[in-house]
């Protein structure tokens, strides 16, 4: 019974970690449309919208679970630049693409949100059925190794 439950909590991470990743891959494509929307008006912004760029390129790529928080929190803080960037442009502000992907993006933020919440429940549980007796005992036996957190700074 107990390494059934290992199981399940073992799955439980993998399917939290796959929302995160669905996530993250969505807010991923939209980050070119936003940067071309944003080139149109801001074409001296070269600097925010590269470094946003390589952010996007980075994260794309699989890392482990912390470095994939950091990077991911790092993208999230130049989204807001680019946001303030684009304060600047009242024609911008006014253009209906550009603010659909406003839109968009933001809810996608929500979603990380909500799917990190859950993974890391997930993690939770998993970690500590790990580390308790009786579950200790058939974790070690079977191999079960502790899962990482996802950690995002919440700087928004």
């Amino acid at each position: 019974m107990s390494y059934n439950k290992l199981i399940r909590d073992k799955h439980r991470v993998l399917s939290g970690w796959s929302d995160i990743d669905v996530q993250l891959k969505r807010r991923h494509d939209l980050i070119p449309k936003l940067v071309s929307a944003i080139k149109q008006y801001a074409s001296y912004e070269q600097a925010t919208l590269q470094a946003v760029t390589e952010l996007r390129q980075q994260a794309k790529k699989h890392n482990a679970v912390n470095q994939q928080g950091k990077l991911e929190s790092q993208l999230s803080s130049s989204l807001f630049s680019i946001y303030a960037v684009a304060e600047s442009y009242p024609e911008l502000k006014t253009n209906k693409s550009y603010l659909d992907l406003q839109q968009e993006i933001s809810l996608i933020e929500k979603d990380i949100h909500f799917a990190r919440r859950y993974y890391n429940g997930a993690v939770n549980n998993l970690n500590t059925r790990i580390e308790t007796f009786p579950d200790l005992l058939i974790a070690n036996l079977f191999s079960f190794k502790a899962a990482e957190y996802f950690e995002m700074s919440e700087s928004q």
